[in-house]
């Protein structure tokens, strides 16, 4: 298959790009990419951009992703989320078994997405493989995934832990979409485009070979499949979560030049609150960026040099990605304010950003807790967390 240089896939992002703020409105409406899209996306490469070249992957260094993915961020958070969800996942690849890999990623429009898995669900060995029972939240990209992951303790049939006093062994399950139902939970307020539904099955046979654990040692050697594929999320979603603060504070500065506010015999733009206001957001995203930029640069720099990252880049991109979430969502929120009552309407563009950041910040990638984690670390505490 062939794949081409960051060169080329920056060029078509831009152009995809275009068509998908067209089609912003759809993704929205109908909490999905629209199949023509879906699939001239795939087509082109881009749900493998991270995979590996043994599977016909393009392999990207990962800040050359970063920057495809800023591309999409800006016009349309949904579509740039799924970009994020899927082709990171699409690095689990290097720990499946290879024939496995190969039977997925050998069709040109493979998409893998997975999700948490709820209470109770579980795998239990059966001659050649496990039973897999339960159900599975937030799988972004349903709609338009070929394959269904499920990661689930393994519940020996009797229901008591194989090993007494130790935690249950962890596996992540594979299966064509076909196998599974898909249950429409994915009544959101934000990412709406992203079609993060749910999925369940029950006692569905899955033989050992698409079975594997997520934490073995990757068969692929590139530098990409050594950094903690938490971390890769992270990264990216903050990048999602940057490009949205950015397109809403341009939207704020367009409104500036030209909203008279009620009561008000001055533009926008020359009132000083509003001055002060955009520049300290500019000023926030600026350092938030900066902040993620820097602490990504040095993991990548690591991962190349010596495919590891030690304690101190774990933590710092782990704070950093939290960090560059959590000042978007202030970001979006000056310029949802600098907006006025016209913010509140569907029609306003700044209206979806302020959806959607929001629930960025609801993912675990932005959650407070992780500076928690940094903080136990800077005190010399054993930090807590996923890093």
């Amino acid at each position: 298959m062939q794949t081409y240089d960051i060169a080329h896939y920056l060029e078509y992002a831009h152009r995809l790009a275009e068509q998908v703020a067209v089609d912003a409105d759809r993704i929205d409406q109908e909490r999905q990419i629209p199949a023509p899209l879906a699939d001239e996306m795939a087509d082109a490469g881009f749900f493998r951009l991270l995979l590996p070249r043994a599977l016909g992957g393009a392999e990207l260094e990962h800040p050359e992703f970063l920057r495809i993915l800023e591309v999409f961020a800006g016009v349309d958070a949904s579509t740039a989320w799924c970009l994020n969800q899927n082709n990171v996942f699409s690095t689990s690849s290097s720990r499946m078994p290879v024939a496995t890999a190969q039977q997925i990623w050998g069709e040109q429009r493979a998409v893998v997405t997975n999700g948490p898995p709820a209470p109770g669900s579980q795998a239990v060995p059966a001659p050649g493989g496990y039973r897999l029972s339960g159900r599975w939240n937030f799988s972004s990209g349903s709609d338009h995934a070929t394959w269904i992951a499920a990661m689930a303790p393994v519940i020996p049939q009797n229901g008591q832990p194989a090993q007494p006093g130790q935690p249950p062994t962890v596996l992540m399950l594979l299966m064509p979409k076909a196998d599974v139902r898909i249950v429409d939970t994915w009544q959101a307020s934000g990412l709406r485009g992203t079609a993060s539904f749910s999925f369940d099955v029950d006692n569905l046979f899955i033989p050992e070979e698409r079975t594997y654990d997520q934490e073995g040692p990757p068969w692929a050697d590139g530098p990409l499949y050594s950094v903690p594929r938490t971390l890769l999320f992270a990264t990216g979603f903050a990048t999602v979560a940057m490009g949205v603060a950015r397109k809403s504070l341009d939207i704020a500065i367009d409104v500036a030049r030209t909203r008279t506010p009620f009561r008000s015999n001055t533009l926008l733009r020359d009132q000083q609150t509003a001055q002060r206001s955009i520049g300290q957001a500019h000023a926030v995203h600026s350092a938030a960026r900066a902040f993620l930029k820097d602490s990504a640069a040095a993991m990548w720099d690591a991962a190349c040099q010596r495919r590891h990252l030690n304690l101190d880049e774990r933590i710092q991109l782990r704070v950093a990605a939290t960090h560059a979430i959590r000042m978007s969502a202030e970001v979006v929120d000056t310029a949802y304010t600098l907006c006025g009552a016209g913010a509140i309407f569907h029609a306003n563009p700044i209206h979806r950003r302020f959806q959607d950041i929001h629930v960025i910040t609801q993912h675990v990638q932005g959650h407070y807790v992780h500076y928690e984690t940094a903080g136990q670390y800077l005190v010399g505490l054993e930090p807590q967390g996923a890093f």
